[in-house]
């Protein structure tokens, strides 16, 4: 395996152990103040904050007319992560965090096949194969373990 195939590898596992961290981490955000949506909120306020801060040192701001030039809908990326945050937080005192995150790769999974399949949002097309098919249904199988238990 190369270093430019390794090192984003990496990176994304990494990303992945974050994401399992902050879901009890948000949760418990939530149980003290006593609202799923504030902790995502306040979740997400840090989050630009720091974004900003790193964006600001880069010197990454881009002009007014690259961000005129933004498809419509990439607008809703933030939509998509602040229902995200939110649901996790409210899922995992109920589920668990093994549960919640199989269900959320599980669902990650299944719309990337079909995403993929159809070179949505200028992604280069990828076939639906038996292969990625039974991907998915070792992590659905997963989820279902982890529930059966």
């Amino acid at each position: 395996m190369t270093v430019s195939i390794l090192l984003p590898l990496l990176g994304i596992l990494l990303g992945g152990v974050f994401l399992s961290t902050q879901a009890p981490i948000n949760a418990a955000l939530a149980r003290s103040l006593g609202d799923p949506v504030l902790a995502a909120c306040i979740s997400f306020g840090i989050g630009f904050i720091v974004l900003a801060a790193i964006s600001v040192v880069r010197s990454a701001w881009p002009p007014g007319g690259a961000i005129a030039a933004a498809p419509w809908w990439s607008w809703f990326g933030g939509f998509l992560g602040a229902f995200y945050v939110a649901i996790v937080i409210w899922g995992v005192p109920q589920l668990g965090v093994v549960s919640t995150v199989a269900a959320l790769v599980f669902g990650q999974v299944a719309a990337a096949l079909i995403l993929d399949a159809i070179g949505a949002f200028g992604l280069p097309v990828q076939a639906i194969t038996w292969q990625r098919l039974l991907a998915a249904g070792m992590i659905l199988g997963g989820l279902v373990l982890s529930r059966a238990g």
